[in-house]
């Protein structure tokens, strides 16, 4: 991907489902301030690459492709099919040619060949007994994410493999699941998987890590520059300017995956006097800890920016909830049934083109930097 691209995410209930969570597309935008892109999600639930029925009257992809002059087609396939076994293996690979085929050299933006990127399903979680053949669909999944690799270097398009680090993940039985029942993920598996297919597509900034030693008042950082250490009272005081965005915090409390932990901005506080510190920030309470937790680093997920860069996430959610109503109207019986002719039903083609307009006019706020600030933090003890 690149700065300013129009992309469009097509597949199964993953990539319908990331239009509600924001994760991946959060990060997009934060690794593309100033000339950023823009998504339309028209993942649909359920569907497969040979399976995708629509209502009556329902808009074609192309005609929704051109409307949005896609540059970036990302395609979210492979759980569904899977579970047809290797039986299933031959035709699967074929329908994923076809989609290929269906797209190699389209022009949808008026100008150059649409960029397509596919991605794998992740792997099969174990959930006990909604899940008692996990090991062998494992097997199925592998097989089947085999074969996208293939087509996808074949082919020559970007491939992102969700099923090898998801299933790393899934075996580490002391920290949160990444599903609800196996294979469809939660809110804490979306925020993991975002990062995964971000750092794919557009890498981006690093996460913050600082270091203040409260001894010699000297500090290293890392996306944030660090200045003007100090005593206070029993505690510290220092400035830090944002180099970078903040990270977003995942949804989950306690422990997450000691791999994923990585990708929390971190705070370390060395030779504090024994005793529990409160981290706030331009006033604000953060976070607090005892001195041995400092030492060894404490997840800042709370800050001012942290809680800013929250409500920039829910933005970006209800952008695409009002694309979602201009694009996939949820009564049909308004569209083509029976209140066809009934003043809603009459109503309605106004109204799709209004909720559309309202997303464009949320998605130019959403292009807006967010500026970087100098924040003063105060760690005291309490």
């Amino acid at each position: 991907m690149r700065p300013g691209d129009h992309i469009a995410i097509i597949g199964n209930t993953y990539a319908d489902q990331l239009r509600i969570h924001g994760y991946l597309e959060t990060l997009l935008l934060q690794r593309t301030q100033g000339n950023p892109v823009s998504i339309r999600n028209l993942g649909w639930g359920g569907d497969t690459l040979s399976i995708r029925e629509r209502p009556t009257s329902f808009p074609t992809e192309e005609s929704a492709l051109l409307a949005h002059k896609t540059d970036v087609i990302v395609i979210c396939f492979g759980m569904g099919e899977s579970y047809a076994g290797k039986a299933g293996l031959s035709d699967f690979r074929s329908h994923l040619e076809r989609i290929i085929a269906t797209h190699k050299g389209k022009k949808y933006n008026g100008e150059s060949a649409v960029r397509i990127t596919l991605v794998s399903p992740i792997a099969h979680e174990d959930h006990g007994e909604l899940s008692r053949n996990r090991r062998q669909r494992n097997k199925d999944l592998a097989a089947y994410v085999g074969a996208m690799q293939q087509v996808a270097s074949a082919e020559d398009v970007p491939f992102v493999d969700l099923y090898a680090p998801t299933l790393y993940l899934m075996d580490d039985e002391g920290s949160p699941k990444l599903t609800e029942q196996g294979i469809h993920l939660n809110a804490y598996g979306y925020w993991a998987t975002g990062r995964m297919v971000a750092d794919k597509l557009l890498p981006g900034q690093p996460t913050w890590w600082f270091s203040v030693d409260a001894k010699s008042r000297k500090a290293t950082a890392r996306g944030v520059k660090v200045s003007g250490v100090r005593q206070q009272g029993r505690g510290l005081r220092f400035s830090v300017e944002e180099g970078s965005p903040p990270s977003l915090a995942p949804p989950a409390k306690g422990r997450i995956h000691d791999n994923l932990a990585a990708t929390r901005d971190t705070l370390v506080v060395s030779n504090l006097a024994p005793g529990q510190y409160l981290l706030t920030v331009d006033g604000q309470p953060v976070v607090e800890g005892s001195h041995q937790r400092w030492a060894e680093g404490v997840p800042i997920d709370s800050s001012p920016a942290h809680l800013q860069l929250e409500d920039y996430r829910e933005r970006i959610n209800d952008k695409n909830l009002q694309f979602t109503y201009s694009w996939k109207a949820l009564n049909q019986v308004h569209i083509v049934g029976e209140r066809k002719a009934s003043p809603s039903g009459r109503s309605l083609p106004t109204e799709i083109i209004e909720f559309n307009e309202l997303a464009t006019r949320k998605e130019k706020n959403l292009g807006i930097t967010i500026k970087p600030r100098i924040s003063e933090w105060i760690l005291a003890p309490e």
